[in-house]
């Protein structure tokens, strides 16, 4: 099969919940259900919902529950598969086998799981401090050594139908996982029916060396913030040479690559817009906006705007927390000479790949490292904008398409398909 680049949208904008829940006769769905209709009609491949388990986390008030909203969306859309972000620091695997099994049913196979470890929210949860990276991502390979086992636990042929049609099952095909762990001890089996996918995709985030480690060992899709191409290489090289090491079929994880885009009609438009928003930055929110990107505790008041930052200011990356990923990419700018007014700009898009120009040239862009092998996922944003929306659909996706990059259609009915990953032995 020709290898060629998945796309995904993120199914929020304006107006949001928020806004919406203040018109009690519209849903906080509304948006969404807008971008998941123009997002199947471009045949794009997914709808992506974040989360937040907080209030006022990074200057916004929160989201929505993902996997109920996902699972809405499931009801308005046919095509598109659904990617839940849902954290395992903070839920108990059989759960989390039952909740992303069941999405895989109602959307006829076209669930994912956006698994995170959380950086936030420890506070709303009763466990005291938040535990490291290296303990969030040991429990995080215990909980998928779980889920796996409970969707593997009814074998095939286990559900059969019976002469009228009713449901008969072979009790000796659907075994115990008799799981005890550091963290769990879960009996099991698994009380739903064997998933349209077998299993639901499994899509990772996290940067540091605890999270390519766990990617590398289980992730189908990674999902990274690769500022530069060089950056892309060198985390591409490093996660798929670790799952080589597992004994993984080459190509995977693939790697899904966030892209902050702004459009122009021509390349002067769009260094136009991005020279507005330079100008729109608060620089005294931004100083903290830096330090929140090297770990927090850091006092960047008095610090000159253009001068690079001292490397003495650099923190022990072992003994941060929270964002590991990010203080990592920041700490390396501040290594490169970056002024703070450069790294205060950087942050805006919080270390993520940012482009500006013409569809052509954004594809141009798409393009260098989709041909690298860098690049097998790309997230698309503002669907809800009409004028983003075209440019999305009808400048972006059509020069991809143009070049064959990016497929005309879907590929079969589940995302699993669609990613093009390979089938579940």
């Amino acid at each position: 099969m020709t290898r060629t680049l998945a796309t995904v949208a993120g199914a929020g904008g304006y107006p949001g919940p928020y806004e919406l829940a203040l018109d009690p006769a519209r849903s906080t769905l509304d948006t969404a259900k807008l971008v998941a209709r123009r997002a199947e009609d471009a045949r794009i491949d997914a709808l992506f919902v974040p989360d937040l388990l907080v209030f006022g986390a990074q200057g916004t008030i929160g989201a929505q529950e993902p996997l109920i909203f996902v699972a809405a969306l499931s009801q308005v859309t046919s095509k598109a598969g659904l990617i839940a972000t849902v954290s395992t620091t903070f839920h108990h695997p059989f759960n989390l086998a039952r909740l992303f099994g069941t999405l895989d049913h109602v959307s006829n196979g076209r669930a994912a799981w956006n698994l995170v470890t959380s950086s936030i929210g420890e506070q709303n949860f009763g466990s005291g401090e938040l535990p490291t990276p290296e303990q969030r991502y040991a429990r995080a390979a215990e909980s998928l050594d779980v889920v796996n086992a409970l969707w593997d636990s009814w074998q095939p042929g286990a559900l059969q139908a019976g002469p009228d049609g009713r449901a008969v099952l072979d009790p000796a095909l659907i075994k115990p996982i008799d799981h005890i762990g550091e963290f769990f001890a879960v009996e099991g089996p698994l009380n739903i029916p064997p998933l349209p996918q077998r299993r639901p995709v499994l899509i990772q985030a996290g940067q540091s060396a605890a999270g390519i480690a766990l990617g590398a060992k289980y992730a189908e899709v990674v999902f990274t913030a690769l500022p530069t191409l060089a950056d892309a290489h060198e985390f591409t090289g490093r996660i798929r040479g670790q799952a080589a090491a597992h004994g993984r079929a080459g190509g995977l994880p693939l790697i899904f690559s966030s892209f902050h885009a702004t459009y122009g009609a021509t390349e002067a438009e769009a260094q136009r817009l991005v020279r507005e928003r330079l100008e729109q930055i608060d620089y005294a929110k931004g100083r903290a906006l830096v330090a929140d990107m090297l770990g927090g505790g850091i006092d960047l008041s008095a610090a000159a705007l253009d001068r690079p930052l001292p490397e003495s200011l650099l923190p022990d990356i072992s003994a941060i927390n929270r964002r590991r990923g990010r203080a990592e990419i920041f700490s390396r700018l501040i290594r490169e000479g970056r002024t703070l007014r450069e790294l205060i700009q950087a942050a805006q898009d919080t270390g993520h790949w940012s482009v500006a120009g013409t569809p052509e040239q954004l594809a141009d862009a798409v393009q260098e490292r989709f041909d690298a092998g860098v690049l097998d996922v790309l997230s698309l944003g503002g669907l809800h904008d009409d004028r983003q929306h075209d440019f999305v659909v009808n400048g972006l996706l059509h020069e991809l398409r143009k070049r064959r990059i990016v497929k005309d259609d879907y590929r079969g009915a589940t995302l699993r398909e669609n990613l093009g990953l390979p089938a579940l032995s």
